[in-house]
């Protein structure tokens, strides 16, 4: 999977404000993470795609594993834009050479990310092929079973980097004022739109705030959520930051959660709540408050992957283990 984090856990339900999903007998979420909608798409040269019938199949005995033991599963669709063609973690340099399966990175403007390579500004017409691409890898993760579709617009990558002016500064139909950053994104919303049966979820990421002056904001979030909304978007996943490497980030436990709820009462759309959230209580109460419709793990899940577990003991809530680690249940 990609070198970030490979699996990041849902806890509740896409429809349902309820941490308590294991209690109901509701599903518990998984989501493969930054999976490209083109080989350029990828942030490293070992993350994985969705473009060709061989990704497809590869991905059919993971789906098929996921609902195996209840679980839904989806899959979020990126582009790395200009933080693309890096090295795999431990590598000695960033930048992937082309001996190494580095390619060109493309962005809205020729603007470098801190340490990256210089990328080469997209022309309108590699625009609309990438907007194609995304309905096409989104057409394909259907087929091999995915629950639920993520548009991964957040974190500095390729839709982020169109919609802040600190990354964008082109002078054409995609640039310049927010209807136009927004272009971009909006146009590959509403093709997975149409590319996904209508009873599909569609969540979005997005990073609400760039935590710099100039840059985008929670403000524009909030009318870029109303446009996704009248799309189709069933969820926005709310994070923050990632565009340019020196923001002043006030990072702590839940620090990103205000930003969901203030999303969320603006727009009537629903939200995820994400980053630093770790304790099973805390995850809870975020969404008995209804600040979020639901939270997503990721690094505590990799800090332990039988975090759902531990959190429906702690809550009371009943779950089915798999037979295997039955015995570690707590009566």
């Amino acid at each position: 999977m990609c070198q970030y984090s490979a699996i990041n856990g849902v806890v509740g339900e896409w429809h349902q404000v309820h941490l308590g999903a294991f209690a109901t007998g509701g599903n518990a979420l998984v989501m493969v993470e930054a999976t490209g909608v083109n080989s350029e798409g990828r942030i490293s040269v070992g993350c994985p795609g969705l473009w060709n019938d061989e990704q497809e199949s590869a991905f059919l005995p993971i789906v098929s594993f996921a609902h195996s033991q209840e679980t839904l599963i989806g899959i979020q669709l990126a582009h790395a834009g200009r933080k693309g063609s890096t090295t795999l973690p431990g590598a000695d340099h960033p930048i992937a050479t082309p001996a190494e399966g580095g390619w060109q990175t493309l962005a809205p403007s020729p603007v470098a990310f801190h340490g990256l390579q210089d990328p080469r500004a997209m022309s309108v017409e590699e625009i609309h092929r990438t907007t194609n691409d995304w309905a096409g890898a989104a057409t394909r993760a259907i087929r091999a079973g995915f629950d639920v579709i993520e548009i991964h617009a957040a974190h500095g990558y390729l839709l982020h980097q169109f919609l802040s002016p600190l990354s964008n500064q082109r002078t054409d139909e995609y640039g310049g004022s927010l209807e136009n950053r927004m272009r971009f994104l909006l146009e590959v919303c509403s093709a997975v739109r149409k590319a996904i049966p209508e009873s599909a979820p569609l969540f979005v990421r997005i990073s609400a705030t760039d935590w710099k002056d100039g840059g985008w904001d929670l403000e524009q979030s909030i009318s870029l959520a109303l446009e996704m909304k009248k799309i189709g978007v069933d969820l926005i996943d709310v994070s923050t930051g990632g565009l340019v490497h020196d923001a002043k980030i006030p990072v702590g436990p839940g620090f990103q959660v205000p930003f969901a709820r203030a999303i969320k009462n603006a727009t009537g759309i629903m939200t995820s709540a994400v980053g630093m959230i770790t304790e099973a209580e805390q995850a809870n109460a975020i969404v008995e408050a209804e600040d979020a419709d639901i939270v997503m793990l990721a690094r505590e899940m990799l800090r332990n992957p039988r975090w759902a577990l531990d959190a429906a003991s702690k809550l009371g809530a009943e779950t089915n283990w798999p037979v295997q680690l039955v015995r570690g249940k707590k009566s």
